[in-house]
């Protein structure tokens, strides 16, 4: 009987069991690593063969302190040093690093925060499809801001773009984490 198989025929038992016991089990029995095991596992459920049900938690937040949850808290630290670098740098030569943060924050992080809410499970794409609709999304997403800014009374200028592109970046970076928490594996769980 192959891994796959014993995977499948345990989960669909019926019996409620939790994740660390299938991975464990699968791993004495097959007489691999709890790291390989517990792969096994997850590309079963990736590739929709098993499926991960019931969150533990009352409510998400433990997620943004996980492992999983990090790179929430990458896109908060980039998007604030992008923010302090275009705020106080005027001066050569650090202008640089204001010009290279300004077009992280313009050109990069609001087409990834856009692609990580609407693919959260992240096999969907390639890196390079991520990587290109990121890139293809901010500079679509811009323009509609600014256009949306021209007809409010602070215009288009340097405080209100960026205000309001930091903001979207932050709101679509915490509506991605949401989904991807609800998705992930995170303590007990019963497998059906």
């Amino acid at each position: 009987m192959s891994i796959d198989d014993y995977i499948t025929e345990r989960v669909k038992g019926g019996e409620c069991m939790s994740v660390n016991e299938l991975v464990n089990d699968v791993a004495a029995r097959f007489n691999i690593s709890r790291g390989q095991a517990a792969y096994e596992v997850l590309r079963l459920w990736k590739s929709g063969v098993i499926d991960i049900e019931d969150y533990p938690y009352d409510n998400l937040l433990p997620y943004f302190f996980t492992v999983s949850g990090l790179w929430y808290w990458v896109i908060v630290a980039l998007t604030a040093t992008s923010l302090a670098s275009v705020i106080l740098i005027h001066n050569p030569p650090l202008i640089y690093l204001r010009y290279a943060l300004g077009a992280l924050i313009v050109l990069f992080l609001p087409g990834y925060t856009l692609v990580e809410a609407l693919y959260p499970r992240g096999d969907e794409l390639t890196p390079l499809e991520r990587l290109a609709l990121s890139i293809g999304l901010s500079l679509a997403v811009e323009p509609l801001i600014g256009l949306i800014l021209n007809y409010t009374p602070w215009g288009i200028r340097l405080t209100p773009i960026l205000t309001s592109t930091v903001i979207l970046i932050l709101a679509l970076a915490t509506v991605a984490a949401v989904r991807k928490a609800r998705l992930l594996v995170i303590g007990r769980r019963c497998l059906s």
